[in-house]
């Protein structure tokens, strides 16, 4: 019995340490452009306030980010986990009857 319950806390943390790698990598990418954007705006008003061409830029990356939080926190993933639940058990349950 030990061997399962290992397994499980192995999978699990497998789990959480993926989930922990994508919420890092998300907010290192919204603290660059928290960081970066502003020096861009600062540039851009300083050498030619006559056009914002920061603007640009600040959209692209919005939506990069918009997409990355979706994927991260979005409804896909609570879709995705209750897909292989169903599929398992989908699974275990044709097992038991062969």
């Amino acid at each position: 019995m030990e061997i399962l319950s290992s397994g499980k806390e192995t999978i699990a943390y497998e789990k959480a340490s993926k989930r922990v790698k994508e919420l890092k990598e998300f907010y290192g990418n919204l603290s660059s452009f928290c960081v970066v954007i502003p020096f861009l705006a600062a540039l851009n008003l300083l050498t030619a306030p006559g056009y914002l061409w920061f603007l640009w830029p600040m959209l692209g990356w919005g939506i990069g980010i918009a997409f990355h939080a979706i994927s991260v926190f979005g409804i896909g993933k609570n879709w995705e986990e209750k897909k292989i639940r169903e599929l398992m058990a989908e699974e275990k349950g044709k097992t038991k009857t062969l």
